[in-house]
Formats: structure tokens, sequence, C-alpha cells
């Protein structure tokens, strides 16, 4: 950290920033946040990783996530891999959000089939979303199998996430989204539908795909029929 106002410490530009990050101030813990991504230094990361945890402002949230990436791994790994056992939904759902950003494939083995699932609605998405950066090779037909048991959750921007993750997989994705499409849910019968589409038609907007799925359901047509004839 080699920058600091004239006439300041080293000590002394690291502890004003630390305070930069607790203002009542959403302003001032953005401008706090986007020094320290500019400045990293090692005090910073824990900081970083606790305010990423409790901070109301989605804009200062993702400074601070931007911060972290321009730390060393090694000194952010442990902290948030830590993070993603927590107890508070934000904590773990943030520290997913940073550790898809930073993309070590050591993060793999944190993302659990119970953060996959999770019931806190950010944390799933967060963890969907990390889930297709860091998956190792091979490992897809597998996270694809778990991605599958959550078609049909929440609302359609959850709906979407879950999708894009499905169709991130590729192939992989084919066989437990075919399977879905024979549940007798017909939410989940209609999002395994439009996820196909999607993932043979990316350029298929979702929320088209969706409702034609719908359609399908309630007319009772074959479980399989749009777009089966590739």
């Amino acid at each position: 950290m080699t920058g600091q106002r004239q006439g300041r410490t080293l000590e002394e530009e690291v502890a004003r920033l630390l305070l930069g990050l607790e203002d009542d101030r959403s302003s001032v813990r953005l401008r706090a946040a986007m020094a320290v991504g500019t400045e990293p230094h090692p005090r910073f990361v824990d900081k970083l990783v606790e305010r990423s945890a409790v901070e109301p402002e989605f804009f200062v949230r993702d400074m601070l996530t931007w911060a972290l990436t321009r730390h060393p791994v090694s000194l952010t790994l442990p902290p948030l891999l830590q993070e993603v056992r927590s107890e508070r939904p934000q904590a773990r759902s943030q520290a997913l959000h940073t550790l898809s950003k930073i993309g070590d494939p050591r993060a793999w083995p944190a993302i659990t089939e119970e953060l996959l699932t999770d019931p806190e609605v950010e944390v799933a998405r967060s963890a969907w979303r990390a889930a297709v950066v860091l998956v190792p090779d091979g490992e897809e037909p597998a996270l694809a199998a778990v991605l599958a048991t959550q078609l049909g959750r929440g609302e359609r921007e959850t709906q979407l996430s879950l999708s894009r993750a499905l169709v991130a997989l590729g192939d992989a994705a084919e066989p437990p989204l075919r399977a879905a499409t024979t549940s007798t849910d017909p939410d989940v019968h209609a999002h395994a539908l439009a996820t196909r589409r999607l993932l043979r038609d990316p350029d298929t907007g979702f929320g088209y795909a969706i409702e034609e799925a719908k359609r399908v359901v309630a007319l009772g047509a074959p479980a399989a029929t749009p777009d089966e004839g590739s």
C-alpha cells in the first residue's frame, strides 16, 4: 500500500479505511471499499469478509467483493471457506458470491449439497453460480443431478438463475432435465421443459420458454414434446 495520503503513516491510513468500512454513511463505506481494493493490505481481509456479512447496500457489497478479489487468494480463501458455513444467510451468500468471482478450484469442496439446496433463496442462488464456475471436469453430471432437484423452486428470477446454471453445464444437464419432465408437479414439469428449451436454443428468452412450457403442461401435451425433434 503505497498511495496513502501525505502526512499519514501506513498504519494510520489502514486504520482510517477500516473505520470507513463501518461508517454509518453508505457513500463513505463505498469509497473506503474502493480504496481498499485499489491498494490492498493483509489487514483489510478479515474486515472485508466481516462487512460482507452485514452490509445492507448492494453496491457496497459488490465493492467489498471486488476488494476481496484484489487481495491474494492465500489470504482470502480461508476466511471465505469458513464463512460459507456461517449461520447468517447473508454471510453464506456473499462468501459464495465472492468465491465465484475468485474462481479458485480449491473452493469446490465447500460447495456442498446443503448449500445448493439451502432454504434461503439467495444462498442457494449464490451456490448455483459458484458451483458452475468451480465444478471440476467430470463432476458436471453429479452437480446437474443436484441442481435438478431444485426445479420449480421460487419465483421467476430464482428459476431463471437455476436454468442458467443448468444450461452452463451443457450436455450433463440433459438426463436430469429429461427425467424432471415426467414430474407430476406442474411447476417442476414446466421449469424442466423451459430449461431444456434453453439448453437447445440459448437465444430463446426465458420468459417465452417458461410460458410456452406452462401452456404445454396445462394442455396435457406429452412431457418431452417441445423441441424434441433433435
